[in-house]
């Protein structure tokens, strides 16, 4: 019995795919079988490298295997993006992505070297740190109303700092300047570090930021609290009011952390990411770290976070195009 050309190659090509198909089933089995790596896009120390260290660790023993920190900072997390985009989908290359990265970021540049949507798997939102506006303890100001009386007195005059041009901090400030229609100042810095040194020696007037940056000079009244941009009132801060409290329910603003694979990877591999990483915030000792820092826990599944990543590049989308802000 002759075989035909085209009979020969469908034999071949389903030789290759019964060879094939076990050998891919075997490899997302046994996941992972070589340490991990977790590409976080800004230098050690901060926010986003205490986060990475502290769940990395405790999903290494999870998985059996070490989960190595990558600290590759700049050019607004998208040089490390970039990377992990065009990393193997294998599971073995991993981005802690934030709202820089994917929710302000993909809107701040005129182009891109990947697609925030498409180019990655979101696995997992970890934590928020929700951000609180302060004041110099020398500004006649004692709640939000004040700082509005005085911004509408004063138009342009009244400053307010931020960690740099498109971050969370000064988004915070340009949405709080369109919901109040108070006319600030934005000075940019280069990290929170010496926004917050300008802001307590009086020569920045207003800052939005994250409370572990803030608290030291909080308890010691160098620096005044006024209102927290979150739905509920602040662990860290009981008695100052949220925003939405005062009458401002879109002040909702976090700096937000989270797990993404390059696209491709397999989705079972993509679970049992989740798994892990949905345990370890589980743990006892983490959350009472991240309590510390005044983060929130989050948590849930991927497509989850993958709704979540997409409501929130959809509300900084018109935040940006309404400030005008672009990269530097």
């Amino acid at each position: 019995m002759s075989i035909e050309p085209g009979d020969l190659w469908q034999t071949l090509l389903l030789a290759a795919v019964m060879v094939l198909t076990p050998a891919a089933l075997r490899a997302q089995d046994t996941y992972p079988t070589r340490p991990i790596q977790l590409v976080v896009p800004v230098p050690p120390g901060g926010a986003a490298d205490f986060i990475a260290r502290t769940v990395g660790a405790k999903v290494a023993d999870s998985l059996g295997q070490s989960v190595v920190i990558n600290n590759r900072g700049g050019a607004g997390g998208t040089i490390a993006s970039a990377g992990v985009a065009k990393a193997d989908p294998d599971g073995y290359t991993l981005l802690l992505n934030s709202i820089t990265t994917h929710g302000i970021g993909p809107h701040l540049y005129a182009s891109l070297p990947y697609d925030p949507a498409k180019d990655f798997l979101p696995i997992i939102l970890l934590a928020k740190l929700p951000l609180i506006m302060t004041v110099n303890a020398s500004v006649p100001a004692t709640s939000v109303q004040d700082v509005i009386a005085l911004g509408r007195a004063q138009p342009g005059q009244l400053a307010f700092g931020s960690s740099g041009n498109g971050g969370a901090p000064h988004l915070a400030g340009e949405l709080f300047k369109r919901l109040t229609g108070t006319d600030l100042l934005h000075v940019p810095y280069r990290g929170s570090g010496p926004a917050v040194i300008d802001l307590v020696a009086g020569r920045i007037a207003i800052m939005f930021d994250a409370v572990p940056s803030l608290l030291p000079f909080i308890t010691v009244e160098k620096v005044r609290p006024l209102a927290a941009a979150t739905a509920t009132r602040h662990p860290l801060l009981p008695a100052i009011p949220t925003f939405a409290e005062l009458g401002f329910s879109g002040m909702d603003i976090s700096l937000w952390y989270g797990i993404t694979a390059p696209a491709g990877t397999p989705k079972a591999i993509v679970e049992k990411l989740n798994t892990a990483f949905a345990k370890s915030l589980e743990l006892p000792e983490i959350q009472e770290s991240f309590a510390k820092q005044g983060a929130e826990i989050a948590g849930g599944t991927s497509e989850q976070y993958d709704a979540f990543i997409r409501a929130e590049s959809a509300r900084w989308r018109d935040v940006v195009k309404q400030a005008g802000i672009k990269a530097e």
